[in-house]
């Protein structure tokens, strides 16, 4: 098959997915059928020649971008202690109690190596679990908590996947080095994105005031800004996962702002959901290709070794086993640490049940990054000899992903059933705090329309009928009720004045809302999640009334 052979074939086999995993008649988590649809593929075709650079740049910064876009901030502050400890201290803990675990159990792996592979494991993907969460009653705290920390592990742990590769293939490892570098790599990598996301939208704003602009660039633009950010970065040898992490948080705080137009609010949705989409499709489906091979080099591996090739099996379970204990016992302690520090603090706080323990350490299931990561593994040494175990390392990523997909598929939903967790009212406040000040914010925009309108010269015999339509626009907000009848008998020329009029003074009120949440959501009266639900319904009514 030739390239763009395959390459549409992964795009027919993702569209797909989203289908099978409807009709099949037991469940599967997503990425699991993309893999099978994936292998499927690589019986018509011999492989695909990846370039682990060029593959990083495609596949990384939009997907992170994404991240920092959409994570819901409000949770990420309110949790930000229990976060950090499993963002940060959990993928230490990973990498090194997972890394020796290797070492020790595959000598033919060396220690940098097996380092890079614990590093690269680390990484949760909130993707993965939402589509475990759709069958599982998986607390909507809990869920942004996952979120936070993958959000958070996904920049820790691709950073300390460099720090073992280039150890690998240099053979010295300094932690003063390491840490100076550590620095530079954060601090530069994430002013990086936070500069870049920062000027895009200055310049895009300054460009759209002066001379307009077209409904499709500054979608563009929102495509290219992850991979603007990523190249800079790396032009200057920082980080440039941080800075396309970064980019996302920042381009969140811009959305607040609302100065996009509706219409490109719900086109660039649209458009990010499909590349969402796309990008984790591809990458799974890529790896289903790609397993034929991987599997064939990792067998070559263990029989040079002198050992059977269901030893891969074994080192398989084994490090699944062992990432699951390490996440376990890390949450166990987390959580006994959290007690400890409430009590002395003179706080009472409530230990969750044993069930949502071991529900977040099975809900840390690998994915897309994890995926994209390990395929970047160098092809040689800088002496040009071949990377030690480089098969063998993708084979046992891709293969704990799938055990872990299945064990969280298979286990969450029977572990949560009947579950019984307290719910949460504040979000029903805080979307109830929304409604009522957004309604009151149109009223007020309503009158306003209603006396600008009057003050023109062509509208000023028509007080009466300004004030008519005033009243039947602020019933729809005072009483969510359809428009009065009685237009039977009014003239077709005044019936579509009063149209107009009714429309522009909808679409005042519009604004109005709209204005009013990302308000309420700068100051942190709502979540930017209620925010976003809200401010979308608000946009399709106004692509309607437009």
């Amino acid at each position: 098959m030739h390239s763009i052979e395959i390459v549409l074939a992964m795009l027919l086999a993702v569209a797909a997915s989203g289908f099978l995993v409807r009709v099949l008649p037991f469940s599967l988590p997503l990425p699991l059928v993309q893999i099978g649809l994936g292998a499927v593929i690589s019986s018509f075709n011999r492989g695909v020649a990846l370039d682990p650079k060029l593959f990083f740049l495609l596949f990384l910064p939009p997907l992170l971008f994404l991240d920092g876009w959409r994570i819901p901030k409000q949770g990420l502050f309110r949790d930000k202690g229990v976060i950090l400890e499993l963002a940060l201290g959990l993928v230490m803990f990973t990498v090194f109690g997972a890394g020796f675990l290797i070492h020790w159990m595959i000598p033919a792996v060396p220690l940098p190596v097996a380092f890079a592979l614990a590093a690269i494991l680390s990484p949760t993907d909130p993707m993965a679990v939402s589509s475990i969460a759709s069958r599982a009653p998986i607390p909507r705290r809990l869920m942004h908590i996952l979120e936070g920390e993958s959000l958070l592990n996904d920049a820790s742990g691709l950073v300390c996947f460099q720090f073992a590769v280039a150890a690998a293939l240099t053979g010295t490892f300094s932690i003063a080095n390491a840490s100076v570098t550590f620095l530079w790599l954060a601090l530069a990598g994430v002013a990086c994105g936070v500069g870049v996301t920062y000027a895009v939208n200055i310049v895009q704003r300054w460009i759209a005031r002066h001379f307009g602009e077209e409904g499709g660039s500054p979608i563009l633009v929102s495509l290219l800004i992850p991979f603007a950010a990523y190249l800079l970065a790396e032009g200057v040898h920082a980080s440039g996962i941080l800075a396309a992490v970064a980019a996302g948080i920042t381009m969140s705080y811009f959305e607040l702002s609302g100065r996009a137009a509706a219409s490109v609010r719900i086109q660039r949705t649209a458009v990010w959901d499909m590349v969402q989409f796309t990008l984790n499709g591809i990458v799974f489906t890529l790896l289903g290709e790609q397993l034929p091979g991987i599997v064939r080099n990792a067998m070559r591996s263990v029989e040079s070794g002198h050992l059977d090739p269901w030893w891969l099996a074994v080192y398989v379970a084994a490090i699944s086993i062992g990432l699951m204990l390490l996440r376990l016992i890390w949450v166990w302690l987390s959580l006994r640490w959290s007690i400890l520090a409430a009590r002395v603090r003179g706080q009472q706080r409530a230990s969750p049940h044993w069930r949502i323990i071991v529900a977040t350490s099975l809900a840390g299931v690998r994915g897309a990054i994890t995926l994209a990561g390990v395929l970047t593994l160098p092809l040689a040494l800088s002496d040009g000899t071949p990377f030690p175990a480089r098969d063998l390392a993708i084979f046992l990523a891709a293969a704990v992903i799938m055990v872990l997909l299945l064990v969280a598929a298979i286990a969450l939903p029977r572990l949560l059933r009947n579950l019984q967790v307290p719910e949460e009212s504040d979000r029903q406040h805080q979307e109830d705090l929304a409604r009522k000040s957004a309604a009151h914010a149109a009223l007020a925009a309503v009158e306003a329309e209603r006396q600008r309108l009057a003050a023109s010269a062509d509208l000023v015999e028509d007080g009466e009928l300004l004030t008519a339509c005033a009243e039947r626009v602020s019933q729809l907000y005072q009483r969510h009720v359809d428009r009065l009848g009685g237009e039977a008998d009014i003239a077709p020329e005044r019936a579509r004045r009063i149209e107009q009029i009714e429309r522009q003074m909808r679409l005042a009120g519009l604004r109005a809302e709209r204005a009013e949440l990302f308000r309420l959501a700068r100051e942190h009266k709502i979540s930017e999640e209620v925010s976003r639900k809200l401010v979308r319904n608000l946009d399709l009514l106004e692509t309607r009334q437009r």
